[in-house]
């Protein structure tokens, strides 16, 4: 069935090729004579993202294919792949590396089947150092015959092959049959572990049990329809089957199995009769066997695993699923090869296979898939947690069951042993060369489909007898919907070599599972980068899967496109030391990898990467979406830092272009990895920030190119990085007239390289004359150190030089909004511009208050605004206010103006007289804005209350802070400096102020106070002028005259102090009664009553006078009482005061004395001061020492003199027989003495005798 490579590839270099797209099984050929409508269809077919991506693996696997041998046969499991070719070799690979750990010649013909035992454990997910450590270290080389029955796959003697390693992964058997009868069971590590039998039939199916390595046992069928278990045999033998040998064959086999006979097995029949046996497969569990034989699928009890009451279900039948009733499947039944795949749920890949791969839009559970008839799956049990999922894709149909224990020990269920359910039955338009579940919910089905037939339709049956053979179509990949039994996407066609003449039965289909990894990595790592990275993330599509060097018969091999890759290919495999043995990284992936296997090609599917998906979005110009994902997800740029822009890949039907890789080529180029910057960090300058902005700028030009201004601008505010990228697309925008769509979005902060500062000002000086709001805006988003503000000031003043806006011009309804916008804008370019002083003067003309007063003390530029010193003033006080505004409206806005001016005029950088001199001839005089200049310096009030500006500055910050009264007292000096000036201001706006002025000040011209006084009727005012010129007497007039007020006539008196002047009022007031009752009631004591009632003229009526002289004498009699008083009482608490001392120092002290000393003390007497000696812890009395057992109350002085209390009684020389002998004995400690009198009267008595003193010093003293 093989040819030559060489006359293959020659064959084909002829052959022109279609470019064939599959949808739902409908085949869409694009030839020259193709209908438009046909190519609209194909377009938008080719438009759908893949969901899976290919490589092709053909070129790894060159010693499969040596001597023109073909594969037939194809298993992979665990870290191995199996190949079984037409010449009868066995080769066995490792995985990822695909290094040949095995070749074995096993049969004479084509091998039919594979089965392994014990299944190799799942790659484990290595860390990417480790990658390197998976290169073999054996080389491809023949097997050596066993016993003589295996012969040589090469006629001359080779070397022995170096021994296959003895790990735990390699410690397996493997099983093959073929046409040629034979069932070969080989040990991978001793190449002495060997049978070969023999049973007369072509063996289409082989399964090894699960637990080969103690059992020996395997099952068996072909074409003889009879399914076998086969049980024993001796290593290194080859044998015949003895099935249906009868009592010989049985004794053989006992005898064999204790050691007294050949042991060449036994061979039992257990189901025949049915037809041909294709497919045999034992559970993962290996509980159960399924073949599938020409009248349908079986199932049945294997001898593993069974519990004590199962003894007897071994190799019993549990269910028969018969084939579709259908008039094709009678005469294709036996033709069509079963594919039979038992599941492992829990390396599935996940249901997220809508739009855009990886995305993970689409979720669907297994639970949502339903039967066939549309009714929902049963509820989750325990058992079903227990069951096996079946999946068998035969002819046009694949069944999808789950066998599941058997029931309950009673009731409906009670006595099976398992039972099937079957979940969907799905129909197809082509026949399945391969099937298996990718995902949950969606089957990936090998589809074979003959030219223009319809396996399906009945009229498509062959006549028997007059069958011709069609070409064959390439084979298809389909998706399909479990659930909706329709396929997800469109089926991708696989360029596979020499598919004319090959048959649905040359393709196999096989699948690792995915690896399960922990949380932990899966967070060290990119999740989708787990899923689909590494070793299995190679070419996308099938157009890239093969090359004239990387398949034995390769379409357009010769090509000038193909030619030009070979060498690179070669040059890069000899690049690498030890190409031969090159490594795949395997470990870094972890998704579900597909094998094709077709008898010259093997091509892996996997699923699509970020990569991947980010390519499919460039290469069909989907750059918002592409730029997108790279945001989202860097690593889906990889990190080919050289790649070429212009390699794009292309559909998975066309044929290979220039430039692109094989999967070596993926594996050596070591720059699709990605290295992500740091936290914080961003390398412009990586290939992950280059290719953002590739894309960036695509996604811009296709936007402007359809006139997509506004998406533009804020698709360059979202890609564009560096500033050479923004100053040539503000260029663009700026000749299409669109900057408005851009400007939003220019940076705001230094870019590297940083952006020209002339873009920043065209922008600008567009908007000073289009637009001033945004303008505005843009001076306030923008910093000053991006542009040169130069160019803008000279723009903005030429504006308003124009004339057309000014403060009065209208804009919008508003007056004079443009013109402030321009002012507010001009002043703070000139700050930008280092001129404070210009920026200030566009405040103040702006009245903007706040922006100017800090200005001032940051900048000290009060000297500044001395030349236009009321608009100062006026900073806060608008044009409406200054006609209609009340005084402290007034004096509210313009005080901190003003507080800043007398703080200024008190470090004499303003002077008063400037100020004065300026709102004089503004205002004239007296004008309110002086008044507040005038009283805030009088008053002190400094800008920060009491501290001048200055102060506030670094100027003058190292000074001491000026203390409030002392820069009142200097305010007022420089007010009473300009006092003539000061009094008509006082006199018009706070008469009170105007009297403490007078008071105070000593500088201004009495004659024109008094003048002042006069016109405006200040009486008081001119009363203390008057006083203060001496003219006592007017003034004193003036009070009684012109204010009537006897209270205030007397104050003036008692404020003078002067006895004439008393005398004159008593005179002025005698023809006054009410004067007179006013006297006698409130002069008190200032003037002798008795001369004030003499001078009251006879006959005068006084009203109240009774009263006035009753208040006036009562007046003294009270003055006269609280005298006396006061002095009874100051000599009371001086007595009182002298005997609390004396009894003090008398006062005896009562306490408990708990040791003595007999060393004498010099103590003297407090109140004659003599010495005496006194022994400490001694009684005076008694001169008896005191001690703790005595009983006697102790009595204390504070002359340190301690008494017994009998001994002190005794001191005084007199007898005490008057006192009862209960009362001087009196036990103050009994607890039976509760009688009240005694302790009173022993109390009574001590203190008696305390009060005394010291008798002691009693006598010293006298």
């Amino acid at each position: 069935m093989a040819l030559e490579a060489g006359d293959t590839e020659q064959e084909d270099n002829n052959e022109d090729r279609l470019i064939t797209k599959a949808s739902n099984g409908k085949m869409e050929s694009r030839q020259e004579t193709q209908s438009s409508e046909g190519e609209e269809e194909e377009e938008d077919e080719e438009d759908e993202e893949p969901r899976l991506k290919y490589a092709s693996l053909t070129k790894h696997l060159k010693s499969v294919y040596r001597n023109a041998d073909a594969t037939s046969a194809f298993l992979v499991g665990g870290d191995k792949m199996v190949i079984g070719t037409h010449n009868g070799n066995i080769h066995v690979l490792s995985l990822p590396s695909y290094t040949s750990i095995k070749v074995y010649h096993a049969h004479s013909t084509s091998v039919s089947a594979v089965s392994i035992s014990p299944f190799p454990p799942p790659l484990p997910a290595p860390r990417p150092k480790l990658t390197t450590r998976l290169v073999s270290a054996h080389k491809l080389s023949p097997a050596s015959s066993v016993a003589g029955t295996i012969k040589s796959s090469t006629p001359h003697r080779s070397p022995q092959p170096p021994p296959v390693p003895i790990t735990a992964s390699n410690q397996i058997y493997i099983a093959t049959s073929s046409i040629d009868g034979n069932v070969c069971v080989a040990s991978l590590t001793d190449p002495k572990d060997v049978m070969l039998r023999n049973f007369g039939r072509p063996v289409q199916g082989v399964a090894l049990s699960p637990d080969y390595k103690n059992d020996h046992s395997y099952l068996s069928g072909g074409l003889a329809g009879n399914l076998i278990l086969t049980v024993g045999g001796r290593s290194g033998t080859s044998s015949k089957s003895n099935a249906g040998a009868g009592a010989a064959a049985t004794a053989s086999g006992w005898l064999g199995a204790i050691g007294l006979g050949s042991n060449t097995g036994q061979d039992t029949i257990l189901h025949s009769g049915e037809g041909a046996i294709r497919t045999i497969q034992w559970s993962l569990s290996g509980k159960y066997v399924v073949w599938v034989n020409e009248k349908g699928i079986k199932l049945m009890r294997s001898n593993l695993h069974l519990e004590t009451h199962e003894s007897e279900s071994a190799w019993k039948r549990i269910n028969h699923i018969d084939h579709p009733n259908r008039a094709v499947w009678e005469e294709m039944a036996g033709v069509w090869r079963p594919q039979a795949k038992w599941i492992d749920e829990t390396g599935l890949e996940t249901d997220d296979l809508d739009i855009g791969p990886m995305n993970g839009l689409h979720q669907k559970s297994q639970s949502q898939t339903s039967h066939e008839s549309g009714a929902p799956l049963p509820k989750s049990t325990p058992q079903r947690k227990r069951s096996e999922k079946l999946l068998v894709g035969w002819g046009d149909t694949i069944w999808i069951t789950n066998v599941l224990p058997g029931g309950a020990s009673s009731g409906k269920g009670a006595g099976k042993i398992a039972r099937v359910e079957i979940l969907t039955i799905l129909r197809t338009d082509c026949i399945v060369s391969g099937v298996s579940l990718y995902t949950p919910s969606l089957l990936v089905v090998l589809a074979y489909v003959p030219a223009g037939e319809n396996v399906s339709s009945p009229q498509s049956t062959p006549t028997r007898g007059r069958h011709r053979r069609q070409n064959a179509l390439q084979p298809e990949i389909r998706l399909i919907d479990v659930e909706t039994q329709e396929e997800v996407s469109v089926a991708d066609t696989l360029n596979v070599s020499r598919y004319e003449s090959l048959s649905a039965t040359d393709y196999h289909l096989d699948v690792l599972p995915a690896m399960q990894i922990s949380q932990k990595a899966a967070s060290s790592r990119g999740a989708l980068e787990i899923i689909g990275g590494g070793i299995w993330d190679v070419g996308m599509y099938p157009a890239r899967l093969f090359s004239s060097s990387a398949s034995v018969k390769s379409d357009g091999s010769h090509s000038a496109e193909s030619s030009s890759r070979a060498p690179s290919d070669l040059h890069v495999a000899s690049s690498v030391p030890g190409s031969d043995q090159l490594v795949h990284p395997s470990a870094l992936t972890h998704g579900m990898k597909i094998f094709i296997q077709s008898p010259y090609d093997c091509v892996l599917a996997t699923k699509p990467t970020l990569a991947d998906h980010f390519s499919w979005l460039d290469t069909h110009a989907m750059y918002e979406q592409a730029w997108n994902l790279l945001d989202q997800h860097p690593e889906a740029a990889g990190d080919n830092s050289e790649a070429s822009t212009e390699s794009t890949p292309s559909t998975p039907t066309r044929a290979p272009a220039k430039g692109q890789g094989t999967l070596l080529d993926f594996f050596l180029d070591d720059k699709s990895q990605t290295t992500l910057p740091g936290p914080g960090q961003r390398n412009l300058n990586s290939h992950v920030e280059r290719e953002k902005r590739r894309i960036g700028e695509l996604w811009i030009q296709q936007l402007t190119k359809h006139n997509d201004w506004s998406k533009a601008g804020a698709t360059c505010g979202k890609v564009l990085t560096t500033g050479d990228h923004w100053e040539h697309w503000v260029w663009v925008f700026a000749q299409a007239d669109r900057l408005e769509e851009i400007t939003p979005y220019v940076p705001s902060t230094q870019l590297q390289p940083p952006l020209p500062s002339i873009v920043y000002e065209l922008i600008l000086g567009y908007y000073v004359s289009n637009d001033r709001k945004r303008l505005k805006s843009l001076l306030e988003r923008w910093s000053t150190e991006l542009f040169d503000a130069g160019p803008v000031i000279e723009a903005i003043q030429g504006r308003l030089q124009v004339g057309d806006i000014g403060e009065s011009s209208i804009e919008d309804g508003h007056v004079g909004r443009d013109w402030r916008i321009l002012m507010e804008c001009l002043a703070k370019l000139y700050l930008a511009d280092g001129r404070p002083a210009q920026a200030l003067r566009c405040y103040i003309r702006l009245q903007d208050a706040d922006i100017a007063m800090r200005l001032i003390g940051k900048y000290h530029l009060v000297d500044a605004v001395s030349e236009n010193i009321p608009d100062f003033i006026l900073l806060r006080v608008s044009k409406e206010q200054q006609r209609s505004a009340p005084m402290s409206e007034l004096e509210h806005a313009s005080r901190e103006p003003i507080r800043l001016l007398v703080a200024e005029a008190h470090h004499g950088i303003v002077r008063p007289e400037s100020v004065i001199k300026q709102l004089n001839t503004r205002y004239g005089t007296p004008n309110p804005y002086l008044f507040f200049y005038f009283r805030a310096l009088w008053e002190g009030e400094t800008a920060n209350g009491g501290q001048s500006q200055g102060e506030t500055t670094s100027r003058v910050r190292r000074q001491p802070l000026i203390d409030e009264r002392l820069v009142a007292t200097e305010g007022k000096a420089l007010v009473s400096d300009h006092a003539d000036t000061a009094l008509p201001v006082f006199a018009e706006y706070d008469r009170r102020l105007l009297m403490d002025f007078l008071k105070t000040s000593q500088t201004y011209t009495l004659d024109f106070a008094s003048k002042i006084c006069k016109q405006r009727k200040y009486i008081p005012e001119l009363v203390y002028l008057l006083s203060k010129e001496g003219r006592m007497t007017e003034a004193l007039r003036l009070i009684i005259d012109e204010i009537g007020d006897v209270s205030q006539a007397i104050s003036f008196a008692k404020d003078q102090g002067d006895q004439s002047l008393w005398d004159d009022l008593l005179n002025y007031s005698m023809n006054k009664p009410s004067f007179i009752r006013g006297l006698l009631e409130e002069v008190g004591t200032s003037i002798d009553p008795v001369k004030l009632v003499r001078k009251i003229p006879e006959g005068l009526e006084i009203e109240g006078l009774k009263g006035g002289l009753k208040r006036i004498i009562r007046e003294y009699e009270i003055q006269h009482s609280i005298s006396e008083g006061v002095a009874r009482v100051l000599r009371g608490e001086v007595a009182a005061a002298m005997a609390d001392k004396g009894k003090g120092l008398n006062k005896g002290i009562k306490f408990e004395i708990g040791e003595t000393k007999k060393d004498p003390i010099t103590m003297h007497n407090p109140r004659t001061g003599r010495p005496r000696q006194v022994k400490k812890g001694y009684c005076p009395g008694c001169e008896k020492a005191f001690l703790p057992e005595d009983t006697e109350l102790l009595i204390s002085f504070p002359c340190q003199h301690i008494f017994h209390l009998p001994c002190l009684f005794s001191m005084d020389g007199k007898e005490r027989e008057d006192i009862p002998a209960s009362v001087m004995n009196l036990d103050w400690q009994s607890e039976f003495d509760r009688s009240i009198g005694p302790k009173v009267d022993h109390a009574a008595l001590i203190r008696n005798q305390v009060d005394q003193g010291c008798p002691l010093e009693n006598r010293d003293a006298g």
